[in-house]
C-alpha cells in the first residue's frame, strides 16, 4: 500500500489527480448517491491486479459469473442491490471468495464459480441463509475506499493514501478492531475521489452506509471520531447514504445519524459561491392514511390535500383579521375625530354665550345710566 505521505507520488500527479486537483469541491457533493438498501462485496483480489471492468473480465470468472447472475436474476430481486469488488487476501478475515453483506452484517467465505447461481437463488433472491455455506455475523464498523485504479487515476491516486490514514488513525485510537478498511473498486463518481463509504452500527444496532467524497487525509481523524465514534455526519464531505434518494436528500434539512440522534443542516458556503438552504424552521409533516377498498378501490386519505386546505384556512383568516383591523382603526379615528369636532364646537359655543352676555349686561348698564 501507498504511504500517507502525500510525497510516496510525484506532486505532478497530486495536481492533477489528487487531493490538490482544482475540482476538489467544485460540485455540490450532496445527493450524489444512486438509491439502494442492500451492498453486496465480493472480496477478490487486491487493486492492482483489478482490470478496468472487473466485473466483466474473461480473465476473472468469479466477479463476471457473479454479477450475470445479479443480472439474470434482476426482475427477481426485491430489494436493490448493489454489487462491488472489494480486496481479497489469503490468511486476513477477507480472503479471496468471501462475501459481504450490508446491512446484514454478514460474510460467507470462500463462494467458487460453482457455488455463484445457489449463493445468488439462496440468499440474493429469496432472502434464506445460504445452503451451501455457512454464516458469520461482521462486527464494528466498515469502511470502503475506492483505490480502482485502473478504472480512474484519481481513485488510484487517493485511495491508497486515504487507507493508509484510516489504519494510522484508528490505530492511534485503539480502535483498530473495531474499523476495518478496505479497497473496493468503482462505486460511481470518480471526480470526487478520495471516494469512501462507511457502514457503521449505532446505539440501535441498526446500520446505515454513508458515502463521503472529496475526502482527503485531514479529514480522516473527523469521520473517525465524529461520524464512527459518535455517529456525526461531515455535512461538507457527505455524498448521501443508503436508502435514501437522491431527491430526498435535497428537500431534507434534518438527517438520521447512525446512533439514532437527529442533527441539523447547518448552513454551509458552497465552493462555488452558493449557500445551501436552510429551514429555520421544523417542516411540516405530510401525513397520508390510507386503506384499500373492494375492487381496488383506494380510500386513502391525502394528507397533502389536508395541509393545502388548512394553508388556505389560514390565509383566509389573516385576510378576514386584516380587514377587520383596518375596519375598527377607521372606526377609531372616525371616533377620534368626532370626539374632538365635538369639544371644539361646545368650546366655540360656550365663547359665544359669554360673549353675547358680556354685551347684554353693557347695554343693559347704559340704558340703567341714562334713566
Amino acid at each position: 500500500m501507498a504511504s500517507d505521505d502525500l510525497s510516496s507520488f510525484p506532486s505532478a500527479d497530486d495536481e492533477k489527480y489528487g487531493f490538490q486537483r482544482p475540482e476538489m469541491f467544485s460540485t455540490k457533493l450532496a445527493g450524489t448517491v444512486d438509491a439502494y438498501d442492500r451492498h453486496v462485496f465480493l472480496c477478490y483480489k487486491s487493486p492492482e491486479a483489478w482490470p478496468v471492468r472487473v466485473e466483466g473480465s474473461e480473465s476473472d470468472p468469479l466477479p463476471k459469473l457473479l454479477s450475470s447472475a445479479f443480472k439474470a436474476r434482476k426482475n427477481d430481486i426485491s430489494v436493490k442491490t448493489k454489487l462491488t469488488v472489494c480486496e481479497g487476501r489469503e490468511g486476513t478475515d477477507f480472503a479471496d471468495g468471501d462475501v459481504l453483506i450490508f446491512p446484514d452484517m454478514i460474510k460467507y467465505r470462500g463462494l467458487k464459480e460453482s457455488d455463484v447461481d445457489s449463493f445468488v437463488d439462496d440468499v440474493i433472491v429469496n432472502g434464506k441463509p445460504w445452503a451451501s455455506g455457512a454464516q458469520e455475523v461482521l462486527t464494528g464498523s466498515h469502511v470502503f475506499v475506492c483505490a480502482h485504479g485502473s478504472r480512474d487515476r484519481r481513485c488510484g491516486v487517493c485511495g491508497p493514501v486515504l487507507i493508509d490514514k484510516f489504519i494510522e488513525e484508528a490505530e492511534l485510537r485503539g480502535m483498530k478492531d473495531k474499523v476495518f478498511v478496505s479497497p473496493c473498486s468503482h462505486i460511481g463518481g470518480h471526480k470526487y475521489a478520495g471516494n469512501l463509504i462507511i457502514y457503521s452500527p449505532g446505539a440501535d444496532g441498526m446500520i446505515t452506509g454513508h458515502w463521503y467524497g472529496y475526502v482527503a487525509p485531514d479529514d480522516v481523524p473527523e469521520l473517525l471520531d465524529e461520524h464512527i465514534g459518535k455517529g456525526q455526519i461531515i455535512e461538507r464531505l457527505w455524498r448521501g447514504q443508503m436508502g435514501v434518494f437522491a431527491e430526498e436528500i435535497e428537500k431534507a434539512n434534518e438527517h438520521k445519524v447512525p446512533n439514532g440522534e437527529s442533527e441539523k443542516l447547518k448552513d454551509q458556503k458552497l465552493p462555488n459561491g452558493e449557500d445551501s438552504k436552510k429551514s429555520e424552521e421544523k417542516p411540516q409533516e405530510n401525513f397520508a392514511g390510507c386503506c384499500q377498498g373492494a375492487n381496488g378501490v383506494s380510500c386513502c386519505r391525502d394528507g397533502s390535500l389536508e395541509q393545502t386546505s388548512g394553508i388556505e384556512e389560514k390565509k383566509q383568516k389573516e385576510i378576514t383579521e386584516a380587514t377587520s383591523g383596518k375596519k375598527d382603526g377607521l372606526a377609531c379615528k372616525l371616533t377620534s375625530c368626532i370626539g374632538k369636532w365635538e369639544q371644539s364646537d361646545i368650546l366655540a359655543a360656550v365663547a359665544v354665550v359669554g360673549a353675547v352676555a358680556t354685551v347684554g349686561v353693557a347695554v343693559y348698564s347704559f340704558y340703567r345710566r341714562s334713566g
